[in-house]
């Protein structure tokens, strides 16, 4: 996969190329507040950041060998955190220190895909393959599950951070459902 930066001031496209051919699979890209684009490499154990003023592009090793990094998002904080689909784990890198945290989840044969993080600094994933919804405490890293009631195949999460306490959304893979998680606590 080729990385493209387009400047709409002046029409000019930049490409990245952080792999050469056979490329891995560059799966998701999540931009910091400043700017760098930071990528996700499903089928190793890469998360990568591309420097946006400069171009530099540095490959960073998650401490899972081949834990196929694949979907997330960046934190207030500057961490970004993602599923660690192969590894069975949610991951996080702090891009300040450029240090690696991971859980591994509870039940193992989640997968998880995708990993969002709430207001109040819980952190949520839904496992691919098993049909439970995780939350993460990372302070005590503790997880609480939730197992759902039907197969639902779980990729994209989202939070409604504007609810109290916030709301768990994810869609069905199987079929034409929206699921709705409200936790109790």
């Amino acid at each position: 996969y080729t990385v493209l930066r387009l400047d709409l001031a002046s029409a000019k496209f930049e490409v990245f190329e952080p792999y050469k051919i056979p490329r891995p699979n560059v799966y998701d890209v999540i931009p910091d507040a400043k700017n760098n684009g930071h990528f996700l490499v499903l089928g190793s154990e890469d998360v990568g950041r591309i420097d946006a003023k400069t171009g530099e592009i540095k490959i960073f090793k998650t401490p899972t060998a081949r834990s196929g990094p694949r979907r997330g998002m960046m934190d207030e904080e500057g961490r970004l955190w993602f599923g660690e689909n192969n590894g069975d784990r949610i991951g996080m890198f702090d891009t300040r220190t450029e240090k690696f945290e991971e859980w591994p989840v509870p039940t193992p044969g989640s997968w998880p895909y995708d990993v969002t993080a709430d207001k109040t600094g819980q952190v949520w994933t839904g496992g691919e393959y098993d049909d439970r919804i995780l939350r993460l405490d990372p302070k005590s890293g503790r997880f609480t599950e939730y197992l759902l009631p039907r197969s639902t195949n779980v990729r994209r999460v989202f939070v409604d951070n504007s609810t109290t306490p916030v709301t768990f959304w994810v869609g069905s893979n199987h079929d034409h459902r929206i699921v709705k998680v409200e936790t109790l606590d």
